[in-house]
């Protein structure tokens, strides 16, 4: 796969460790939604982010770049971007992307794991599917979920979306759901047998997704996620 010339037309703070980058790059970029690009920092370093934007918005990429101190891997792409103005990738990679069949579809993400349910859901949300989807948002604080109030909006104007925040630590101004994402889309639902569901965050989380979902009825094949291709 080529690599492609994209200027770096905007980097954005969404809190204080999570940036939105908005990247032109010289031509479309063919990809579907759910997949990521390879940011391709030297020959044999590249480095993957989930694609934000929606497959049909492809004449620029969006990435939410979690950058705090301790994480050199993507402070360092941060940089590059903003000394250069300019970075090349690839993309669209991955095979976790959006399969609608029909059946109601679970989107759950951790922290900036959701760059990747964003653009499965806005991509859903403009095709002619109605089977009911449900995204499920997992932060540590309620301000690391940067886009809720655009969600709870989607929410109030599509009638088969649903919008579920999770906090893991809520502090006393937090009146929606609390612990760990994925025990909020257990305790919603018992049986998974005829649902799909898209999972990102840590490894170690979409490995306990796995695990939780499975004797609830989970099929193999309509579980998606790209972390599921190394664990």
């Amino acid at each position: 796969m080529s690599e492609i010339e994209c200027q770096v037309t905007q980097i954005t703070p969404l809190t204080d460790t999570v940036y939105k980058v908005e990247l032109a790059p010289a031509f479309p970029v063919s990809f579907k939604a759910g997949q990521y690009v390879l940011v391709h920092m030297g020959e044999n370093d590249k480095r993957p982010f989930s694609i934000a934007n929606a497959a049909w918005d492809n004449d620029r990429i969006e990435l939410h770049i979690g950058a705090d101190e301790g994480n050199a891997y993507a402070t360092e792409v941060l940089q590059r971007m903003r000394e250069d103005g300019a970075i090349r990738l690839s993309g669209g990679h991955g095979e976790a992307y959006l399969q609608p069949n029909g059946q109601p579809i679970v989107l759950i993400a951790g922290g900036t794991g959701f760059s990747y349910t964003w653009s499965i859901l806005q991509e859903y949300l403009h095709s002619d599917h109605r089977a009911p989807v449900t995204l499920y948002w997992g932060g540590r604080h309620s301000e690391d979920l940067y886009l809720n109030d655009e969600l709870t909006a989607l929410a109030n104007e599509h009638e088969h979306f649903t919008y579920v925040p999770v906090v893991e630590f809520a502090r006393d101004e937090w009146n929606g759901r609390t612990g760990w994402v994925h025990h909020a889309v257990i305790a919603d639902h018992t049986d998974f047998s005829a649902m799909q569901v898209y999972v990102a965050g840590r490894f170690e989380m979409a490995k306990v997704v796995r695990e939780d979902l499975t004797p609830r009825g989970m099929q193999k094949d309509r579980l998606f996620g790209d972390a599921f291709a190394f664990i």
